[in-house]
Order: C-alpha cells, then structure tokens, then sequence
C-alpha cells in the first residue's frame, strides 16, 4: 500500500512540474512580445500598453481554436481584412473569461502564425504588417496575449466601458456557476488524501 501511494504522488509532483514547465515555456514568447510592442510603441512615443488579464484569457482560447490550422499566405496577419473566420462559439469563449459582447467591442483580435514562433518574426508579423495600425492606435491602452502550436494572439483593449475587456457580470449564466477548481488545489487536496 506505502508503495502504491509512493507511486502515485510522484506521478501526481511529475505532473505538476510538467505543467508549470509548458506554462512558462508558453509565458516567454507572450512576455517577449509584449516588450516587443511596448518597445514599438515607445518609439513612436505612444504609452506602453498594460496587461489586461481578461483579454489574455480571451487570446488564450481563440489561439487555441486556431492551433490545429496550418500557417499559409492568407492567414493571420496575411488575412485579407474582412475574411476573418468566425467562430460560433465565440460568446461561450468571452463567458470562459468572465467577459461578454459587450465590454468587448471595442477592443482588437489580431491573430498571427508563425512556424515556431521565432521571437523577431513574431514581432514583424504585428509591427510591419496592416496591424501596426493597430499598434500605432492611441485609444488601445491595454493587451492580452495568448499563444498555441504555431499561433500568437493579441488582443487590445481600450479604457472604455465597450472596450475594458473587464470582469462581466454574467449571473445569469451557466459558465458563472459552474464550481472551478484550480489544478493546484486538486494537488493539495490529492496529497492530503494519500498520506
């Protein structure tokens, strides 16, 4: 029995490090780009752009929806304005970062693929390409940067009620009641279980 729990949380600890070790990995590209923008935007004496949580959340599940998408001339920053794909569960992806249609109208998607997300390519696809007027934009105040595979997503918020990207009061909803409970504390609580 000692060595069937021994097993067990060390299975449970490897776990655990392999998921903080994908987070930061994912963490430095979107940091890098962040930097990389503020940076942009500085030169151009524009005020840097703060972290919007939401909004990151929000990048987060839209690249996840691109990832299985290959990278080609017509997508991303390549996309011809207009032909944007649509997703129809665009409401429930807002509803999964306590947002809704309305503190998000004015803010910017703007999607980008690049094969590995090599650092400097990931930074021209935003600053040379038809979203650097985008960047270039003194009403965006704020970002949230969400990558999968070989997909990097910005999104811009305002300070603007319609474009906040802040905490939605969805009451009302069933995403808003549903118990989430985080990884860590499912750890914990597995590990007290055991001893």
């Amino acid at each position: 029995m000692a060595y069937l729990r021994g097993c067990v949380l060390l299975s449970l600890l490897l776990q655990s490090i392999l998921l903080v070790n994908h987070t930061v990995n994912c963490d430095k590209e979107e940091d890098s780009l962040f930097q990389g923008i503020n940076s942009y935007r500085e030169s151009l004496n524009l005020t840097a752009l703060t972290r919007n949580d939401r909004a990151e959340c929000l990048a987060e599940k839209i690249a996840d929806q691109f990832k299985d998408q290959p990278c080609t001339n017509t997508t991303g920053s390549n996309t011809v304005p207009g032909t944007e794909p649509q997703f129809s569960n665009f409401p429930s992806l807002l509803a999964k970062c306590d947002l809704n249609v309305t503190v998000a109208q004015d803010g910017a998607i703007l999607p980008a693929c690049v094969p590995n997300l090599v650092p400097s390519l990931v930074l021209s696809n935003f600053t040379k390409s038809q979203y650097s007027s985008y960047l270039n934009d003194t009403k965006f105040t704020g970002a949230g940067i969400g990558s999968e595979d070989n997909w990097i997503v910005v999104i811009l918020t305002t300070n603007t009620p319609t474009g906040s990207y802040v905490k939605a009061d969805n009451s009302g909803s069933v995403e808003s009641k549903v118990f989430q409970i985080p990884q860590w504390l499912v750890l914990v609580m597995s590990f007290f279980f055991l001893l």
